[in-house]
């Protein structure tokens, strides 16, 4: 194989050097957008050569008109006949051909089995968000995975000649501020149920317990700073390369500097226009010689500024990724809609409707 070089700028120049003409040639003036988004470490930035390994190499997605949608199979059919077997000395073949894992496998020429899936902006965000066009009410936004929306507002978008993917990027760019401080409040109440325990913990003589709950409390705190700084989290894998891009420099990770970065946290949330100011200092946890933020207040100064209806007053179990962490539950958008639904259901009684474009 070649040199590496980032899987975004590879799937760019299969799109313009090699995708690209043959659409024209058959296709001409055919209104399409021509993006790399969805799964794959390429998409966040985050590959390497290892990556290369499965499911990475030159791809596509071709977003189409959905009058023009029935050109899908044929389009398919036109580059399994006339892609060139590699591009930039990488294939452009994947075998065995219709797995969920597939690896570049080169070809002496076609039919070359490629990884281009043409589609429409509606069936794509339904597919990847469980919601076609994504989510607009409170709800749904709550239903869908972070990692889910990342995936689908980052990576790279080489040509929209409708706009209707940009459009869909710009929209769900960042949760609108309600959601984002519900979401922020089920992060600091996650903080608030265990943060004296790891005193506790330390002081009962469990030092496998307290590195648990250390760690723990160190994913809340990544996924708040995060959240805080307007980054969708992704899931574990990338998770610590996230915050490491991050650059805040907060002390996680080490048990006893927990409330340092509490503190850095209370501080990084009254900058934000999203609530009034909490004293960021640290205290003991009652009549015990535990220091703690006391998380709760900072979920209660942003849940007392939640004007939305469909989450004033709603218990604090946050979105579908703050109290599931099945993967079998969180890569099935559907599957997260409906527990989330019914997980609201519950909680306040049917989900409300609201206009298009609304959260409620």
């Amino acid at each position: 194989m070649p040199d590496f070089l980032p899987g975004l700028e590879l799937c760019g120049t299969f799109y313009t050097e090699a995708v690209r003409p043959l659409l024209d040639a058959a296709y001409p003036g055919l209104p399409h957008a021509a993006a790399r988004i969805g799964a794959g470490s390429e998409v966040l930035g985050y590959d390497s050569p290892r990556s290369t390994d499965h499911d990475w190499g030159p791809r596509l997605t071709l977003f189409v008109d959905p009058a023009d949608a029935h050109h899908g199979p044929a389009i398919g059919a036109l580059l399994r006949e006339r892609l060139p077997a590699a591009v930039r000395g990488w294939p452009t073949n994947f075998a065995p051909p219709g797995e969920r894992v597939q690896v570049m496998t080169p070809v002496g020429g076609p039919p070359i089995q490629h990884r281009v899936d043409v589609t429409t902006v509606a069936a794509f965000s339904g597919a990847q968000l469980g919601v076609p066009g994504g989510p607009r009410t409170a709800v749904e936004w709550l239903g869908t995975p972070a990692q889910l929306l990342l995936e689908t507002t980052a990576g790279a978008v080489y040509h929209d000649g409708p706009g209707d993917l940009t459009a869909l990027r710009e929209r769900l760019a960042w949760y609108p501020d309600d959601v984002w401080r519900y979401l922020l409040a089920a992060q600091w109440t996650l903080i608030a149920q265990e943060e004296a325990f790891v005193g506790r913990a330390g002081e009962a003589g469990d030092p496998l317990g307290r590195h648990v709950l250390t760690a723990r409390l160190t994913r809340a705190l990544m996924r708040l700073g995060l959240l805080l700084h307007r980054r969708y989290p992704p899931y574990s894998k990338w998770l610590g390369t996230a915050w490491a891009r991050l650059g805040l420099g907060w002390p996680v990770g080490d048990p006893d500097r927990l409330p340092d970065a509490y503190e850095a946290a209370g501080r990084a949330q009254n900058t934000l226009p999203l609530a009034g100011p909490v004293e960021a200092t640290r205290r003991g946890y009652h009549d015990r010689p535990y220091e703690v933020i006391d998380a709760g207040r900072f979920a209660a100064a942003l849940t007392g500024r939640i004007t939305e209806p469909a989450l004033t007053g709603l218990p604090l179990i946050g979105g579908i990724d703050q109290y599931a962490d099945s993967t079998d539950v969180l890569t099935r958008p559907a599957l997260c809609q409906a527990i989330m639904a019914a997980a609201y259901s519950a909680l306040r009684g049917p989900a409300p409707g609201g206009p298009p474009g609304g959260i409620a």
